[in-house]
């Protein structure tokens, strides 16, 4: 295969000749290796917007089912507007970044106020959108109405790094700068829709952030880190985290047949979702732990409780904190309810849009509730 003249990394227009054959080539790899991916099966915008907002740091095989699920319960940007914000979350829980969900829901309602339910096929206005970024109206502009929008995402930084062999922090604002422009000039005159998804793909099936599979690829002859061999030794694409430790406790307080949840506020971490009382912890072990359980499941919902036996241990991710979670069962003892609160069955958890590891601990007290029956 003949290698043309790769790009520059500088600010130097691409070549009108390296461009018309990357796009050639791009196409025609993906017209054979395009992923069958339900969003894909329409240009609808309603369609688009939801999936860019579900596959913002998600992974597509997460997303495919609750794609599926969130469209039929909400089959259009009316549905979705009219929906009570409880309904929306629970058929987010388990994608995280819930904010997500909570913008979406808030844009719909504007697009319905203030656009007669029509999603806006111009940049411009999509930024006015809660929650709608650079990157998702450009995705709207160009996938669902096929006009000239640029983008940029992970696999595409990446995919575009890679090309021109951009030598400096592809994540800092003069990276971004120059990606953006990259982009931009990449773009056809007619046929966005196609070429985007395109650019896309091939940064997530083959511009893999380790191993690429460059011999694979279309544009190997065309990519200028392959010909100078630093595709490897390009600084990172993506910013690496630096998690920190955090112990926490939850809180499961019976009373009678029924458990005490408390609704996440706004600032919180799951806002507008439901938890077990939920906090950091600094006592060590069940019997040192009992005051400040204690102390802090009043503070959060008036309840004074007796806490009692660890339950179980979780141990997971959130964003930069890697989290041990005590869950401590209780008993109630006294006190009214304040804030966001209330007593719940357990068996109507399944009801309620819950933090995941509030889901976990509410799976196993429908288990133990139920085994308890079957031993009564």
């Amino acid at each position: 295969m003949t290698r043309r003249s790769a790009p520059s990394a500088n600010e130097d227009p691409l070549d009108a000749e390296w461009k018309r054959s990357f796009r050639r080539r791009l196409l025609a790899w993906y017209a054979k290796h395009a992923r069958d991916l339900p969003w894909r099966r329409s240009r609808d915008p309603y369609r688009v917007w939801v999936s860019e907002v579900m596959l913002q740091q998600t992974q597509v095989e997460t997303v495919r089912p609750y794609f599926e699920r969130f469209m039929a319960a909400f089959p259009n940007v009316a549905a979705l507007a009219e929906a009570d914000e409880q309904a929306v979350l629970r058929l987010w829980e388990g994608l995280g970044y819930y904010r997500r969900a909570r913008s979406l829901h808030a844009a719909a309602k504007q697009v319905v106020a203030d656009h007669a339910g029509q999603i806006p096929g111009d940049v411009a206005t999509l930024l006015t959108l809660a929650g709608v970024g650079r990157y998702t109206a450009g995705a709207i502009v160009s996938i669902a109405y096929d006009r000239p929008a640029p983008i940029l995402e992970a696999n595409t930084i990446r995919l575009l790094t890679r090309l021109i062999a951009y030598n400096g922090e592809p994540t800092s604002t003069a990276g971004q700068k120059r990606l953006w422009a990259v982009a931009e000039e990449l773009l056809p005159a007619k046929g966005c829709s196609t070429f985007n998804q395109a650019l896309m793909e091939l940064g997530a099936l083959v511009c893999t952030p380790a191993a690429p599979r460059c011999e694979t690829c279309p544009a190997e002859t065309l990519c200028r880190a392959r010909a100078e061999g630093t595709v490897e030794r390009l600084a990172p694409t993506t910013k690496k985290l630096k998690f920190t430790d955090a112990r926490e406790a939850a809180v499961v307080v019976r009373k009678g047949a029924m458990v005490l949840l408390r609704q996440c506020g706004p600032d919180e971490r799951w806002a507008g979702l439901w938890d077990f009382p939920r906090f950091a912890i600094d006592a060590e072990g069940p019997l040192f732990a009992k005051d400040e359980l204690r102390d802090k499941v009043r503070g959060q919902t008036g309840v004074a409780c007796d806490p009692g036996a660890l339950i179980t241990t979780i141990k997971h991710g959130v964003t930069r904190f890697r989290i041990t979670l005590e869950c401590y069962e209780a008993t109630y003892k006294s006190g009214r309810l304040n804030g966001a609160t209330k007593w719940v069955r357990p068996a109507d958890l399944t009801e309620l849009p819950l933090s995941a590891t509030g889901r976990k601990l509410a799976k196993l007290l429908q288990f133990t509730t139920k085994e308890r029956r079957n031993k009564g």
